[in-house]
């Protein structure tokens, strides 16, 4: 059912009380939140939250017990749907096949042989892997890191998610890479595929807090056109003089509006684009911009 987001936790205890196996959220229109402030719960102005239940339950018995736990119920419209019982980890797994990204880079799901090919290898597991190359501004992102030179290099990735970039920059030679990113799953997503992929000793997860001082050779950002432009002046800072930027997560009739907000401080722009989608690259200027 759709709800306001006010509503979200109101719904979801109900749900879990009346015995749901399980509550998801989505978004119920076009609202995406890659990056929400720190402290605040990724939510759209209006949610579609979907309980799942053993298929023993009468559907009249759980509106009614829906109904006594969240009044609000009775005013909106409930949408009941069978689900075919099957083993959804394989599910997910037919659909995700092997990638690569560049000549070198491949990402490939943790049980699905290796390709004899693959130089540079990324393998996730399907139950963590929300970022998993498929999206084109992770593809963007991922691409670009494999024609980089990264052997010796510190590296941010900015709101890291499964932390596959993070990843892909330690496979590809970053020395120290930092996946930052205020969403506990993702800490708990990134953390688990660093394992998986034997480099948690060169990725450092953490949610956010102080990082005065700290300076990267490479800064990474998948997330919004918004946010971007907001995080502008705290990425100058952020990476050292001659240092990269790569940005992403940017509609194409964006991409002049974050270039403007990264002028005072970068230059040597350049950009990628895949689909409607574009990455913006540049380097830090030697100078201080004045904005």
């Amino acid at each position: 059912m759709q709800i306001p987001r006010e509503q979200v936790p109101v719904f979801e205890g109900a749900l879990h009380s009346i015995g749901a196996l399980s509550v998801s959220l989505a978004d119920s229109a076009d609202h995406p939140v890659l990056e929400p402030g720190v402290g605040e719960t990724p939510l759209w102005p209006e949610v579609t939250i979907t309980g799942l239940f053993e298929n023993t339950h009468r559907t009249d018995d759980l509106l009614a017990s829906l109904c006594a736990e969240a009044p609000g119920a009775r005013m909106l419209e409930a949408r009941v749907t069978e689900l075919r019982d099957q083993d959804w980890t394989r599910a997910w797994m037919d659909d995700f096949k092997p990638m690569q990204f560049g000549k070198r880079l491949w990402v490939v799901p943790r049980d699905h042989a290796v390709p004899e090919n693959a130089e540079k290898v990324i393998q996730l597991d399907p139950g963590l892997a929300f970022g998993s190359g498929t999206h084109p501004t992770t593809r963007l992102c991922l691409e670009w890191l494999e024609s980089q030179s990264l052997k010796g290099c510190s590296v941010l990735d900015y709101g890291c998610g499964s932390g596959i970039l993070a990843i892909a920059a330690a496979v590809l030679g970053a020395k120290q890479v930092t996946g930052l990113d205020n969403d506990p799953q993702a800490l708990i997503s990134s953390r688990s595929n660093a394992a998986n992929n034997a480099v948690a000793e060169q990725v450092e997860v953490r949610g956010p807090g102080p990082m005065s001082g700290l300076q990267y050779d490479v800064i990474l950002a998948n997330i919004l056109a918004g946010a971007l432009i907001e995080l502008a002046r705290g990425f100058s800072e952020l990476c050292r003089p001659a240092g990269q930027i790569a940005l992403s997560g940017i509609m194409y009739t964006q991409a002049e509006d974050v270039k403007a907000a990264y002028r005072p401080w970068f230059d040597g722009f350049e950009t990628m684009q895949f689909e409607e989608w574009v990455l913006i690259t540049a380097v830090r200027s030697a100078q201080e911009g004045q904005a």
